[in-house]
């Protein structure tokens, strides 16, 4: 175990730094299937359901449910260590997609991007909650998630610019190992993470709570803590979960067991009204471990489970955004291919304008959003923080409403930068709201929830239910607006949790 480290102001920025180049190289491995995707689907014969698979369901439920112990583990053990582990799975994963040859490769290689990268979020958002005192944590934070936007952005460029170098260099028999472009581009981008994963292993662990007055946390030794994250992922992966439940008595079995039945009863009978197999049996085995792992936490760890389970303003906080991300993760995926199937744009420009205006907005509207909330909340009026989110959604959606009501390709590049910076905005100070409403003890773990929420209510659902609406429909239109359903319920579960922190602070006589 590392001594802990408390470095100073100017360490914490070239920190942050760091952080941000990973998760930009994090988003750059999980987008760069948009760009690809007309090669893609035509090579590996797969449909727009399937590809929203792959691209949400598939990463995306594995993302979540290894987020669950992986973020208590980030509560326990070195973060540091544990995001180099989480930096070098990914990667590997990545250059393993390039070596997919059908549907099925591609979807186990996705699935262990989504485990790897699944460290990310709850390493990072704690280490900068210890970088940073409360007064920037925001700032911090949103800074931080503006590598999702730059990485996303950088993803479209260098996917296409890479994949178009590599057809045009080798004819199609003359392709080493007869690779093709789209491959040769997941291999040129996964295997320089491998190095940066020792850059970011070398990085000070800061101790936990330092900012928090008289308040210090131990971490556990290391072989403690792996045996704990041993026990915690035998609370979300069947069957491990029904043994777990039984250690907890009759009662706490017969629940898991019937909760089970449920799941399996509805992911086979979405199976046979809907077809998409493998879309259903992933998401009920997400579900159901979502709802064993709450099972385990409330009875061996009553504090975290009350300050992400019981609090309202969290509860609301992660499904009022994880709706918004089915939006959000729907037109990620999408948008890119609506611009180049429906507009009648060019790969290579999509690219450029397309990732570079939603890059730059997106970088730019999540460190607004952050630092915005900062400065209106004071560090203690928190409700505020989500006045932000819902203020920065509404505007987003009149842009969302041009985005689609347009069929002119230079238009809708226009709208690209304004709809992402509204969406990023919210995103800063909602996370931003996050790690400043729970102790310090469970941040990493409540961050773990919240992107619960963006990833299995967002990712698992947003782009295959676009993806289907526009295969059913034969219109990616019908599937970028049909999600727009989901919004009335974001704005309400946000409002529920902006009255829950206002209703606390005017306890407090704030």
């Amino acid at each position: 175990m590392p001594e802990e480290e408390s470095p100073g102001p100017a360490y914490g920025w070239y920190a942050l730094g760091v952080l941000v180049l990973v998760y930009a190289l994090n988003f750059i491995d999980r987008q760069m299937l948009t760009i690809l995707a007309v090669d893609i689907k035509r090579d590996l014969h797969i449909s727009d359901a399937q590809f929203g698979f792959l691209y949400g369901t598939a990463f995306g439920v594995f993302y979540a449910l290894f987020g669950i112990p992986l973020g208590k583990l980030a509560d326990r053990w070195p973060r540091t260590r544990l995001l180099a582990i989480g930096l070098a799975t990914w990667s590997t994963m990545t250059a393993a997609s390039g070596l997919a040859c059908n549907f099925t490769q591609l979807g186990f290689a996705r699935i262990g991007v989504g485990v790897g990268e699944a460290t990310a979020g709850p390493c990072g958002y704690s280490l900068l909650a210890d970088y940073f005192p409360p007064r920037r944590r925001a700032t911090a934070v949103a800074i931080y998630s503006a590598g999702i936007y730059l990485g996303g952005g950088l993803a479209l460029s260098i996917g296409a610019g890479l994949a178009h170098a590599w057809d045009h260099a080798f004819v199609l028999g003359a392709r080493p190992l007869g690779l093709a472009g789209w491959q040769a581009a997941f291999l040129g981008l996964g295997l320089p993470g491998l190095g940066m994963s020792l850059w970011v292993s070398s990085l000070k662990e800061p101790r936990r709570g330092r900012h928090e007055v008289g308040h210090r946390i131990m971490e556990m030794s290391g072989r403690d803590a792996l045996r704990a994250f041993g026990r915690d992922v035998a609370t979300i992966a069947p069957p491990f979960t029904v043994f777990m439940a039984a250690r907890r008595g009759v009662k706490a079995l017969v629940v898991n067991l019937l909760l089970l039945a449920v799941c399996a009863l509805a992911a086979w009978g979405l199976t046979e009204w809907l077809g998409d197999m493998p879309q259903w049996i992933v998401l009920g085995i997400g579900v159901y471990a979502v709802v064993s792992w709450t099972q385990s936490l409330r009875h061996d760890d009553p504090e975290a489970y009350g300050a992400i389970w019981q609090n309202p303003a969290v509860v609301g906080i992660n499904i009022g955004y994880g709706l918004t991300c089915a939006l959000t993760y729907a037109a990620t995926a999408f948008g890119p291919l609506y611009a180049m199937e429906v507009l009648h744009a060019p790969a290579n420009e999509v690219a450029l304008i397309v990732g570079g205006g939603g890059a730059a907005g997106g970088a730019l509207g999540v460190i607004a959003g952050g630092a915005l909330g900062d400065r209106l909340s004071g560090g203690v009026y928190h409700s505020r923080r989500l006045v932000v989110v819902l203020g920065a959604l509404s505007l987003a959606m009149i842009a969302y409403g041009f985005l689609m009501a347009t069929g002119s390709a230079h238009v809708f590049y226009w709208i690209v930068f304004p709809l992402w910076f509204l969406l990023s905005g919210a995103l800063g100070s909602a996370a931003g709201t996050i790690v400043n409403i729970v102790p310090a003890r469970v941040r990493a773990t409540a961050t773990a929830s919240f992107f619960l929420g963006a990833t299995l209510l967002g990712l698992a659902l947003g782009p295959y239910v676009t993806g289907r609406l526009s295969g059913a429909w034969h219109s990616l239109w019908v599937g970028l607006t049909g999600i727009l359903v989901v919004m009335p319920f974001s704005f309400a579960s946000l409002v529920i949790a902006w009255r829950h922190l206002v209703r606390q602070e005017r306890a407090k006589g704030l």
